[in-house]
């Protein structure tokens, strides 16, 4: 591919089952092991039910992290990546650096890439041009080495890492203009003469500046070393010198502070950023990390070129399913089981429907077309939503496939079907210290064709007890249910494994009559018995979706 990318998210759909999950899991070790540079990472649109919990924690998975938006972020943006300078850096040197790097704006950071501030080219310019702060040098804390750097010379006597006194800075051009103007502690810059640099020692000044490569004798040398003066000498003339020595200043004393500051996390949305750029004066924004380090910085200009997010949809199609702003981001595959639905793409992708019973049986196979090992771990997530998405091979939805599929999973992870399916779904049933809502979304898709839109819920029981418990805990809830998920109609699907049926509940305008008219049965009490019903996909949302296509033909 020739545009740039940064990574591949592989994510399933909201509210998120086994499947989805694991197959987001699977599908980013597989693309991973094929040895692109393009790092491929899962994702999940939603919280973990239950079950999907249990077999990450069965197989040693963390949960994948949360991807709640597809909308570009400024890190998405061709922002700047830069190192913040030390806040003990020159002005000078910091000038030099812009200049260098065709730069207005420097960061200031610490150690631990901490943002600390940042200074600009006007701050410098504006301390440059301050010509009657005499006493810049020691109010900042400036360190004699930044005025031996600055002057490009050499420290005769003194401590490089000492900061330079606090008196003011003029100019010695002899003992007679000197008498009034030099007091203790001051910094005086002079030229080669002897009298001249005696005279600024004994007046009590506390670094003498010798210009213009002038010799130092060693009686001022002694004379200096006796009371504590500190001696620079430098190339520079006295003008030169005279006009840059302030420039020694650190960044620090003149920076922008960083609760000052403006910036943006990597993390921050586009838009946001956007609308913030556009609010202020300031042309520059540095940019941290997620652990709020500072990594760079974004200017206007920046925000032209953005790298959509490039994403691959398993275990869904609908855009209804799907993670929000989906527009927004380039859709590279989608691999499914489900029916064709309402995803669009920008451009051409990868498109793996097969009518099978769960998306790691596609999975599967193309594990086995790229001549990939699948190791123990990945497989038992794969034989996993291979096991709930079939209800252990007993789904109208399973195939030859999914069972040829499972079993051979099964053996490469070493667990034995039957017992670790019962656990599995007993772990996704149980209802101890689960809310109403927890249970209602655990596994919950929202369908729409055309005027046709309504939410189907599933959960799957292996007793009666559990199913029963499950009814009438959720039951109750549907109305807030499909208010929160802003619905017209939601029907849940209660079934039981070991006996291949289930019972429906439902809320909204004509969902009983739909029902009746779908599963040709007569629901009593809220409730309905659906013998052999197992597969929401196969079974009931198409069924529904006829019914309620029917019931709304006849209300015109």
């Amino acid at each position: 591919m020739s545009e740039y990318i940064r990574k591949v998210y592989i994510t399933g759909h909201l509210h998120p089952d086994t499947d989805s999950i694991c197959a987001a899991l699977s599908y980013a070790y597989l693309k991973n092991q094929l040895g692109e540079d393009t790092p491929y990472e899962a994702r999940r649109a939603g919280s973990l039910n239950r079950e999907t919990q249990f077999v990450l924690d069965h197989f040693g998975f963390d949960e994948p992290p949360l991807l709640v938006s597809v909308a570009p972020q400024v890190k998405d943006l061709a922002y700047q990546r830069l190192n913040g300078i030390d806040g003990e850096t020159s002005l000078y040197d910091a000038w030099k650096l812009m200049g260098e790097n065709n730069l207005d704006t420097l960061c200031i950071a610490d150690e631990d890439r901490n943002l600390q501030g940042l200074i600009a080219l006007k701050d410098i310019a504006q301390a440059n041009l301050n010509i009657f702060d005499k006493t810049i040098l020691g109010a900042s804390g400036t360190t004699y080495k930044n005025v031996v750097t600055t002057l490009q010379g050499t420290l005769l006597q003194g401590c490089l890492d000492c900061t330079m006194p606090e008196g003011r800075i003029s100019v010695g051009t002899s003992p007679e203009m000197m008498q009034d103007h030099v007091h203790e502690g001051d910094v005086v810059l002079t030229t080669n003469r002897i009298e001249t640099q005696r005279f600024a020692v004994l007046s009590g000044a506390k670094c003498l500046v010798v210009c213009k490569g002038a010799k130092v004798s060693d009686e001022v040398l002694s004379l200096a070393g006796e009371v504590g003066c500190a001696i620079v000498a430098t190339p520079l003339d006295t003008y030169e010198a005279a006009r840059v020595i302030s420039m020694a200043v650190p960044v620090r004393a003149q920076m922008l502070p960083a609760e000052k500051i403006v910036s943006f996390n990597v993390d921050t949305p586009l838009s946001e950023a956007q609308k913030t750029i556009a609010q202020t004066r300031h042309r520059f924004f540095p940019v941290l990390n997620e652990d709020g380090k500072f990594v760079g910085s974004v200017t206007p200009p920046n925000l032209l070129d953005v790298s959509p997010k490039h994403v691959i949809l398993v275990d869904h199609n609908e855009k209804s399913q799907a993670v929000r702003d989906l527009d927004d981001a380039v859709i590279m595959e989608i691999i499914d089981h489900h029916r064709i639905g309402s995803v669009e793409t920008t451009s051409p992708a990868v498109f793996r429907a097969e009518p099978v019973g769960c998306t790691c049986t596609i999975l599967y196979s193309i594990f086995q077309e790229k001549g990939i090992e699948i190791p123990a771990n990945i497989a038992g997530l794969m034989m996993s939503a291979i096991l709930s998405d079939t209800l252990c091979f007993r789904s109208p939805t399973c195939t030859p496939r999914d069972k040829h599929a499972g079993e051979q999973l099964a053996r490469i992870c070493g667990e034995d079907i039957e017992e670790y399916a019962d656990a599995m779904f007993d772990a996704g049933a149980a209802l101890d210290g689960r809310t109403a809502e927890d249970v209602f979304h655990q596994d919950f898709k929202v369908f729409s064709r055309g005027d046709v839109k309504f939410g189907v819920g599933q959960g799957s029981f292996m007793t009666e007890n559990s199913r029963k418990a499950a009814e009438g805990l959720v039951g109750p809830y549907l109305p807030e249910g499909a208010k929160d998920d802003d619905l017209p109609v939601v029907f849940y699907l209660f079934t039981d494994v070991k006996t291949s049926s289930s019972e429906i509940m439902w809320t909204g305008e004509d969902a009983e009559e739909v029902v009746r008219r779908a599963f040709n049965v007569e629901p009593e009490g809220g409730i309905a018995d659906l013998p052999g019903v197992v597969s929401r996909k196969k079974q009931v949302v198409p069924a529904i979706m006829t019914a309620m296509a029917s019931v709304l033909e006849e209300r015109g």
